[in-house]
């Protein structure tokens, strides 16, 4: 009988050059979110699931990058913390205000499955944004890079050296595009309207004895609401849902010395 683990998709990264990256599980926390008062966005479980809905690859060399507005590749000025690393880790490529990460792997994915490469959820960064790439892992013999825009100019941005850089998701290729989308009045749903009103009354209530008590004034009273229905995998009237994940478990890449 075939297992679990040998029945399970794989995710293969074949380092082509030295040194290494880091590659593990995505975070679940984020500084902003710890920094909060009262932590009050780790409430939030759908930010918390995005958080680690992937594989985050970390950067080795701590950095600071200026870009000039221009757009040839010597309008951005890379400067390392210590000596320029060979190979260098980061480097403008393309021009446009574009820092090109790169990524020493080939990554091989079962056939069928795409890699998204973007970048690392709700993790906003001054002055630089994230560029998202899909790639046909199951059959592409290439590399790819990550690359990231740099949004204003005469800015310096710093990546810390163990920053994730890049977040990898694989997908099923053509999935989304079995989707038949549609809109529909919400009363065609009796069930579903009857539970957003439920929701809706009790958010409301909520709100407004916030407005009486300020919530940081008073927390372990609204802690229960602030964790909610969702956060437990309920719906309005107590009931569970049929299926719900508050958590995510990715397994570590393994080193395989084949």
């Amino acid at each position: 009988m075939e297992t679990a683990d040998a029945a399970a998709p794989s995710l293969i990264a074949f380092a082509v050059s030295h040194p290494s990256v880091p590659i593990v599980p995505a975070a679940r926390r984020r500084d902003w979110m710890d920094d909060a008062s009262d932590h009050w966005p780790n409430r939030c479980l759908p930010l918390l699931i995005a958080n680690e809905a992937g594989w985050e690859l970390r950067n080795t060399h701590a950095f600071r990058v200026t870009w000039d507005g221009g757009e040839r590749r010597e309008a951005i000025r890379i400067e390392y913390d210590g000596e320029v690393p060979d190979p260098e880790p980061v480097s403008s490529h393309f021009g446009l205000g574009i820092i090109t990460f790169r990524v020493p792997y080939l990554f091989r994915t079962p056939a069928g499955w795409n890699l998204l490469a973007r970048g690392p959820a709700n993790r906003p960064k001054d002055g630089v944004s994230p560029l998202e790439g899909v790639v046909e892992t199951d059959w592409t013999c290439a590399t790819f890079t990550m690359n990231w825009k740099l949004t204003r100019a005469v800015h310096p941005v710093r990546f810390d050296e163990g920053e994730p850089f890049c977040m990898i998701v694989p997908q099923r290729r053509g999935e989304l595009e079995t989707f038949r989308p549609s809109i529909r009045r919400i009363e065609s749903e009796p069930e579903i309207q009857r539970e957003l009103a439920a929701f809706t009354e009790s958010r409301a209530r909520l709100q407004g004895q916030k407005l009486l008590s300020p919530y940081s004034r008073d927390l372990e009273r609204f802690k229960l609401a602030w964790e909610g229905d969702y956060y437990r995998g309920r719906r309005p009237n107590q009931e569970p849902a049929p299926e719900h994940q508050a958590r995510l478990h990715l397994a570590s890449f393994s080193a395989d010395a084949s």
